[in-house]
This record gives C-alpha cells, sequence and structure tokens, in this order.
C-alpha cells in the first residue's frame, strides 16, 4: 500500500534491527466512549428519557464536551483522531449527526452506522468512521434475546451489595424477556484490508452482580457466536469487539464465555487478547466505583492482528491506553478523581474515559 493511502495519518519511524535502516509505519486509533446519557432536548414518547431531556445550551455543551475529546483521543502516538470509534449510551442517530458536524471533528469527514435498539431508555451503540480511511461492506444489528427463563430473573440482592449504574435493565411482564441493547457488526475496508467490529453494551449489574452475571454471561455468549461466525467464513478474521461490557476482564463473562486472554503468549489461533487484563492490573481503569477502579470498556480481538516475528506487513495490534487527561476528571468533592459525569445544572464528559488501541501497519 502506497504512502499516498496515508497521508492525514502520523507516519512513524521507528528503529529497525534489521540492516540498520529505518522502517516507515502507519498508524490507526481504535477506539471506544460510553458517552453517559446523549440524549436530545426532545421528550420521544416512546422511550423512558424524561429524566434527560436537555436545554439547548445543555445540549449544544454536551457535544462539544464529547466532541473535544473524539479530536483528542490518542493524540500523544498519532496526530489524527480515531479511525474507527465504538459508542454506546447514544440516544438516536440525530445525536450522531449533530456530533461529527461539530466543528472540533467536522473536517474528520466521519460516517455513521446506527440501529435504534429496545433498550427502554433509549440508548443505542453506534459507530462513527472516518471515510477517507474506513469503507463498510456490511453492517447489521443483532438483537440480545434473554427471557427469564434463561436467569434467576431480575430479583435483587440485598441493598449493601447492589451496585451503582447508570443504566437500568427492563423487564416484559408479558413476553417475560429483558431488554438491553443489540451488538452491531460493522465489516469493512482500513485503507483496502478487511476488518470487522463489533460494539456492545452489555446488561447492567442493577440488582447486584451475582443476580445480574447471567445477562452478562449471556451477551457474552452472543459476541463469541458472531465471532466464530467469521472465523468459520475466514479462520484468519481480524476482529475487534468493544464496548461497555459492566465486567472487569477478570470475571467469568469475559475470561470463560468469550475466553479472552491477558497474555499474547496464551492466544491460540481463533482465540482472542484483551489487553485490558494488564492495565487493569497495573491499576489502569476506565471508570471508579467506591474508590476501587474497574475496566469496564475493553477492547478485544482476534490472534491475526497480533505482531508475530516483527512482521507488520498487514494492520496489527501496537498497544494500548486509556484516555483520561486532566479536563475530564472531577477536581473536588466526594468523587474527586473520577470521570467528570453530567450534573443537573452543567454537562460533563461522562463517567467512563475512553479506551483505544492502535493499529499499525509497514509501508515500503
Amino acid at each position: 500500500m502506497k504512502i499516498k493511502n496515508f497521508t492525514l495519518l502520523l507516519i512513524m519511524l521507528i528503529a529497525s534491527v534489521a540492516n540498520g535502516q529505518s522502517k516507515k509505519y502507519a498508524v490507526h486509533t481504535i477506539a471506544f466512549y460510553n458517552l453517559e446519557n446523549f440524549y436530545d432536548t426532545i421528550n420521544d414518547p416512546n422511550t423512558r428519557d424524561d429524566e434527560w431531556v436537555y436545554t439547548k445550551q445543555y445540549h449544544d455543551k454536551k457535544v462539544s464536551n464529547i466532541a473535544r475529546v473524539i479530536a483528542e483521543l490518542g493524540s500523544g502516538d498519532n496526530a489524527n483522531s480515531p479511525t474507527v470509534m465504538g459508542l454506546s449510551e447514544v440516544e438516536n442517530r440525530g445525536m450522531l449527526e449533530v456530533l461529527v458536524k461539530d466543528p472540533q471533528i467536522a473536517e474528520k469527514n466521519y460516517g455513521i452506522v446506527h440501529f435504534d435498539s429496545p433498550d427502554r431508555r433509549g440508548i443505542d451503540c453506534a459507530f462513527i468512521y472516518q471515510k477517507n480511511h474506513f469503507t463498510p461492506t456490511s453492517f447489521t444489528n443483532i438483537p440480545l434475546l434473554i427471557y427469564e427463563a434463561d436467569t434467576k430473573g431480575p430479583k435483587k440482592e440485598k441493598k449493601e451489595k447492589e451496585e451503582v449504574t447508570d443504566d437500568k435493565n427492563d423487564f416484559d411482564e408479558v413476553t417475560k424477556r429483558i431488554y438491553t441493547r443489540d451488538q452491531i457488526l460493522m465489516t469493512g475496508k482500513l485503507d483496502g484490508e478487511e476488518v470487522s467490529f463489533i460494539v456492545n453494551h452489555w446488561p447492567s449489574r442493577r440488582g447486584g452482580e451475582k443476580v445480574s452475571a447471567p445477562l452478562r454471561e449471556a451477551a457474552a455468549a452472543l459476541n463469541k457466536r458472531i465471532i466464530d461466525s467469521l472465523q468459520r467464513i475466514n479462520p484468519r478474521a481480524k476482529v475487534i469487539t468493544m464496548g461497555d461490557l459492566n465486567d472487569g476482564p477478570f470475571n467469568k463473562s469475559i475470561k470463560e464465555v468469550l475466553g479472552a486472554k491477558g497474555d499474547v503468549n496464551d492466544v491460540e489461533p481463533l482465540g482472542l487478547y484483551n489487553p485490558a487484563e494488564k492495565m487493569l492490573n497495573k491499576g489502569i481503569g476506565t471508570l471508579a466505583h467506591r474508590d476501587a477502579w474497574d475496566f469496564f470498556d475493553q477492547i478485544i480481538f482476534t490472534e491475526p492482528l497480533l505482531p508475530k516475528n516483527n512482521d507488520f506487513s498487514t494492520w496489527k495490534y501496537w498497544k494500548a491506553g486509556v484516555y483520561n487527561k486532566s479536563f475530564m476528571i472531577q477536581k473536588t468533592g466526594q468523587y474527586r478523581g473520577y470521570g467528570l459525569r453530567n450534573s443537573k445544572d452543567e454537562p460533563g464528559f461522562s463517567d467512563h474515559f475512553p479506551s483505544y488501541i492502535y493499529l499499525i501497519k509497514e509501508f515500503k
């Protein structure tokens, strides 16, 4: 692939161990961000959005805050903002259309993939992608169908064990279905090379972590089926699944159901690597609860994206991180050091920090 295809990317110079020559690399940032109640100014009668109907001033500031994060995310190693970015807690496509037109990111020419989900709060998952570098060839939403019979039901644990969450799982008394977000699969060409992406927002911990765990395990099982289906078509498929999983990298849904590994040496063909595991072991997380950090916002990918034998002739994983700059952090009060979330009178950024990975590729 020629250099002209990467004019908007940072060209990195990395010392080569061969022949004392420099090798040139292009880099793409892939990211995920829970936008925390990214709502508009209109009360939708079909969803439970009454609590989040914003004033025009509040709405505009929230959009500007999110656009600032997108514009600057990953800028330490890449002059370009994320090429592909998964999002959650988005009310509708209209909010995304406003977001991508914000002056801070308008020149990036972001496209949108979005589907309305059955979540009763009206929050959806979505992708934005830079049209100059990624071309979708297919995209679809896959519903998570879970019912009371699949779990122990929506009973609560004792109050002291309940997790604080900004989400509410909805239970239909007639059908016994537990409503939550769809998973979106998008496949396309990343500067000519096929890569698939899945964006998730798994069921919350409302009612307690243990009681609600079967819901997230069902979400993980669906995610695994989607990945398996892609690998049946192409065992070397490059698949990146991302999202607010409402579980950390050591929970059963991730370690056992999805089967993600935290050590690259443990990842076998058809396996999955999860860089969040090592980051959490170092005390790095994407959200805090009761002064303890966890890593819900994970980006997990298939084995062909791992570099081997110093071969970067196709897109490969380089490194991962959490974007948590000072302007996104609560400075005072009980939640000092946490993500600067929305208050009643002032929009923040989010109670979650976005996570990201870099993909790099050598060009001649």
